[in-house]
């Protein structure tokens, strides 16, 4: 009986061993990890977009020139004497320097002959005066019907006078014909082209050379259609920036004196004058403009309020992606006023404080579901600050 039992008990207390040996290992066996949930949200980067006043530049381009170009001519006859050693191709003159002298003979000679003719002139007047005044006295006695004006002697007076008068005139004349025998630079100048030379024959109006004002510079610039919106109501006297770049950079003052009035036929643009005063930098310290450099002109258009100034990779077809205040994608159509480098002025679409996409996902869509980057570290930061931890048993003491 008792074989019996323990062939029935024994299989029963080898299972029941095997089942509690196998609840033993897995007990002792690693837990399984708790698993995390997986973020499916694309992540993107946001910027706060804030209104601003932006200051519009224009930009020009043109060639400096100057202000006036003079063809000198001679105004009097004969032989070349002297000339000025800076009346040179390249030369630079000072305002009233004597660039060349005319043989000045003939024409002392005739400013004295024109003094005699004068001085007989006058001589004549008196005479004629003299006798005018006596005649005067003995008309007193006579009938007034035998007193004319030619007995009075007035026709005679009035030729002396005459005579006078035209002496004065040619000695005038003389005068200034002789004063160019001197010929002077009307103004400060550059030197283009020298004709003459010592002992050179020269006829009145002959060409003798050419030189440039230096004391102001000009530059034309056109005005594309793009940037005439934006000229400031005010143009005439605004001043103005000349730069060039290069080895020979430069940067000057200037001033805005006039537009031209017309449109370019060619181009629809219209044209803008700056004055820039001694570009030569005569007896300054300022570097030298000169002409014939093709330079940048700049200067302040209008002002644009409220605007927002984005990058252009940031906008297509005039929309912008923003994200909502509940992480969801949003497209806005905006107005892009203006166009500067690689950036747009926007006026109307956006408004302060909008999340303003950087990086979209790979095939963004309107109320998609995103992460902002960042932003699930800072929940982080935020919640192990309200973690409250217990002290020490060396702090409570």
């Amino acid at each position: 009986m008792n074989k019996k039992w323990i062939k029935i008990a024994a299989p029963i207390l080898a299972l029941i061993l095997g089942i509690v040996g196998m609840s033993v290992i897995g007990a002792s066996g690693p837990e399984e990890e708790e698993k995390k949930p997986v973020e499916t949200r694309p992540t993107v980067k946001v910027e706060k977009v804030s209104s601003l006043t932006h200051q519009v530049v224009i930009t020009g381009h043109g060639e400096v020139r100057p202000l006036e170009s003079t063809i000198l001519s001679a105004q009097v006859s004969g032989e070349v004497i002297s000339w000025n050693p800076n009346f040179v191709a390249g030369g630079l003159v000072k305002r009233g320097d004597i660039l060349f002298n005319v043989n000045p003979d003939n024409y002392q000679a005739a400013v004295l002959q024109a003094e005699a003719a004068l001085t007989s002139a006058q001589s004549s007047l008196i005479q004629e005066r003299g006798l005018a005044d006596v005649a005067e006295r003995e008309a007193k006695t006579l009938p007034n019907s035998r007193v004319t004006d030619l007995y009075l002697r007035k026709p005679q007076l009035l030729s002396a006078q005459a005579a006078v008068k035209s002496a004065q005139a040619r000695l005038k004349l003389a005068q200034r014909d002789l004063s160019y025998c001197e010929v002077r630079a009307p103004y400060d100048a550059l030197v283009i082209a020298r004709d003459i030379g010592k002992g050179q024959n020269v006829n009145q109006g002959a060409r003798v050379g050419e030189i440039n004002n230096i004391e102001t510079a000009e530059i034309i610039f056109p005005i594309a259609g793009f940037d005439s919106a934006f000229l400031p109501n005010q143009l005439l006297g605004l001043e103005a920036d000349v730069s060039k770049d290069g080895r020979y950079a430069f940067n000057r003052p200037g001033k805005i004196v006039r537009d031209l009035g017309v449109v370019d036929s060619d181009t629809r643009m219209t044209n803008i004058v700056v004055q820039v005063e001694n570009p030569y930098s005569i007896g300054s310290s300022l570097p030298k403009m000169q002409f014939g450099n093709y330079v940048t002109v700049r200067f302040n258009g209008q002002r644009l309020n409220n605007v927002f100034k984005l990058s252009q990779d940031l906008v297509t077809n005039n929309s912008v992606w923003i994200a909502t205040d509940e992480n969801k994608l949003d497209i806005r159509r905006i107005e892009v006023i203006r166009e500067e480098a690689d950036y747009f002025i926007v006026g109307n679409g956006l408004q302060n404080g909008d999340n303003l996409i950087l990086t979209l996902p790979e095939y963004p869509q309107k109320d998609m579901d995103v992460l902002i980057a960042g932003q699930k570290d800072i929940k982080a930061k935020d919640k192990s600050d309200d973690v409250s931890v217990e002290p020490t048993s060396s702090e409570k003491e």
